[in-house]
C-alpha cells in the first residue's frame, strides 16, 4: 500500500495540474490531506518528476500569517508560543472566511469584537454561521478580544484540546496482530 502523498508526488509528474489540485482537494475533504507528511516527503524528493507541480498544488495549504488586526496578530503569537500548530488566518473555506483556521483538523476559531456586530442583520448572520460550518464537517469555536486579553493561557488551553479532540486518526497499514 502507497501513502497519500507518496501517490500523490507519482502522481503529479503525470497527470494535468487541475486534476491534481482536485486531488488534493479531495483528500482534504476526506480528512486525509496532512500538510506535515506531504512537505517531509518533498523535502526528500528534490528531483522527483512530480515535486515541483506538488508543491505548488499544496501551497495554499501552507499557514499563512496574514492578519487583519491587532486581536488576530495577538491570537497568532499565542498559538506558536503555546506550541499549538500555525492556523492559516483569513482563510476561505466552504464560502466563509475565517479568521483561524487548522485544515488538517477542520477547525476554526473566530475572534469577535462587540464593535463588529453592529446591526442585527450581521449579528443573525454570525449566529447561524456555526451551523453552516458544522453541515460542511467544521468545528468553530468563538473567542472575544476582551477573553483573550483576561485569559489568554486558559484560551490557549481550551483551543489546544478542542484541535486534540479533532486531530485526524491515522490508518495503521499493519494487520492486527502483527
Amino acid at each position: 500500500m502507497t501513502a497519500l502523498p507518496r501517490t500523490l508526488l507519482d502522481l503529479a509528474a503525470s497527470v494535468r495540474f487541475d486534476w491534481l489540485e482536485k486531488m488534493v482537494e479531495r483528500s482534504e475533504d476526506l480528512g486525509l490531506f496532512d500538510l506535515r507528511s506531504m512537505e517531509d516527503l518533498l523535502d526528500r524528493t528534490v528531483g522527483h518528476h512530480g515535486h515541483g507541480r506538488l508543491r505548488k498544488a499544496i501551497a495554499l495549504y501552507k499557514p499563512s500569517s496574514f492578519t487583519r488586526s491587532g486581536l488576530e496578530r495577538r491570537f497568532l503569537e499565542l498559538c506558536l508560543g503555546a506550541g499549538l500548530p500555525q492556523p492559516r488566518m483569513n482563510f476561505v473555506v466552504h464560502g466563509f472566511e475565517l479568521d483561524c483556521y487548522w485544515p488538517e483538523f477542520r477547525f476554526a476559531v473566530e475572534l469577535d469584537v462587540f464593535e463588529t456586530h453592529g446591526t442585527r442583520a450581521a449579528f443573525e448572520r454570525d449566529r447561524k454561521r456555526p451551523e453552516d460550518l458544522l453541515l460542511a464537517g467544521i468545528g468553530m469555536t468563538r473567542v472575544t478580544g476582551p477573553r483573550l486579553e483576561r485569559e489568554p493561557d486558559e484560551v490557549m488551553k481550551r483551543v489546544g484540546r478542542l484541535l486534540s479532540a479533532r486531530a485526524p486518526r491515522r490508518v495503521s497499514s499493519m494487520p492486527s496482530g502483527a
